[in-house]
C-alpha cells in the first residue's frame, strides 16, 4: 500500500478541510489519518493527512497541479511527502553515551525509520559504542572549527541533524542554514535552567521536578521551538548525582520521541512554537 503525507499550513479561513478533502476525493484518494488545528490567536491553520494513494498514483502529477492551484487561492504552504523514503540523519555527541546509544538502538530495532549516515563528535570516547553499527565516526577537535562541521554537513546532506548531548554551541550560520532540521536535547524542563549545568541549577533551587526538553536549534541558546518534554519527581533527599542519574532516563526518551515526531512529519513550526500531531 502506497501512502503519502500531506502537510499544510495557511491563514485560517472557512472551507479549508472541505476543499482539501474534496480534492482528495476527486482523485479517489483515501484518508487514513487526519489531524488539524486552528490557532485562534494567530489565525493560522495546520493540517496533517495520511493518504492512501494506490488509486490516484497514475494521476499524481495532476493531483499536485490541482493542489498547487488551490494553494495559490488559499495561500497554502504544503508538502506531499513519501514516507517510504527514509530521512537522512547525522548525530552529534560529545562524551555522554546514553542519548546516542538510545537512538542507535531504536534505529536498529526499526522503531525510528531513517537512514543513519554518521556520528560526529568532539571526542573519541564514543567510538566503541558506534563501532557495532558500522557507521562512519568523525572525531573532531575538542572545540571543532565551524568549517569542519560545515564540510561534514555538506558532505552528508542530512535531512535531520540530532544533537545527542553535544556539548558545543553550533555556529549561528549553521543554525540558520539547517533551520527546522536540527534537533537538540536539553537536560532541563525549558524555559527553566537554560544554559550550562542545569542539574546544578535545579539542585541549588531545591526543585521537586526535573525534566528534559527536545527542541529545534536556533542561534539563541536553548530557546528554539519545543517538540517534546517530560518530567520526573525528585525530593530533598536527592543529591545532584541522583538528579543526573534520574535525568538521563528522561533525556534519552524525550529525544527519541521528538526525533520520531519529526521523522513522521508530525511537527509544524510556527514562529517559536510547534504544533505536534501525536
Amino acid at each position: 500500500m502506497q501512502n503519502y503525507r500531506l502537510i499544510i499550513s495557511c491563514p485560517d479561513q472557512s472551507g479549508i478541510i472541505a476543499k482539501i478533502s474534496g480534492l482528495i476525493a476527486k482523485y479517489h484518494g483515501w484518508i487514513l489519518e487526519a489531524d488539524q488545528h486552528s490557532d485562534l490567536e494567530n489565525n493560522w491553520f495546520f493540517m496533517r493527512y495520511e493518504i492512501k494513494v494506490d488509486s490516484i498514483k497514475d494521476q499524481l502529477e495532476a493531483f499536485k497541479a490541482d493542489l498547487t492551484q488551490l494553494a495559490v487561492a488559499l495561500q497554502i504552504n504544503w508538502q506531499l511527502i513519501d514516507p517510504n523514503i527514509p530521512k537522512k540523519v547525522v548525530i552529534l555527541a560529545s562524551r555522554t553515551p546514553h542519548c546516542l546509544v538510545e537512538i542507535l538502538h531504536q534505529v536498529k530495532a526499526g522503531d525510528l525509520f531513517c537512514d543513519l549516515l554518521a556520528v560526529i563528535s568532539n571526542h573519541d570516547h564514543l567510538q566503541p559504542e558506534v563501532a557495532p553499527y558500522h557507521l562512519p565516526y568523525h572525531a573532531l577537535s575538542l572545540k571543532p572549527d565551524e568549517h569542519e562541521l560545515s564540510a561534514l554537513f555538506h558532505h552528508y546532506q542530512p535531512d535531520v541533524i540530532v544533537l545527542a548531548r553535544y556539548m558545543q554551541i553550533i555556529p549561528a550560520h549553521l543554525c540558520e542554514e539547517y533551520q527546522g532540521k536540527m534537533i537538540n536535547i536539553h537536560h532541563s524542563f525549558l524555559p527553566s535552567f537554560a544554559g550550562g549545568d542545569p542539574y546544578q541549577q535545579a539542585f541549588d533551587r531545591g526543585v521537586k521536578l526535573i525534566g528534559a526538553t527536545c527542541h529545534y536549534v536556533t542561534p539563541t541558546l536553548d530557546e528554539g521551538p519545543i517538540i517534546s518534554q517530560d518530567v520526573i519527581d525528585i525530593s530533598h533527599r536527592d543529591s545532584k548525582q541522583d538528579l543526573i542519574r534520574e535525568g538521563k532516563a528522561i533525556e534519552k526518551r524525550v529525544l527519541a520521541t521528538g526525533l520520531r515526531y519529526h521523522l513522521e512529519d508530525r511537527v509544524s513550526i510556527h514562529g517559536n512554537k510547534t504544533i505536534v500531531f501525536k
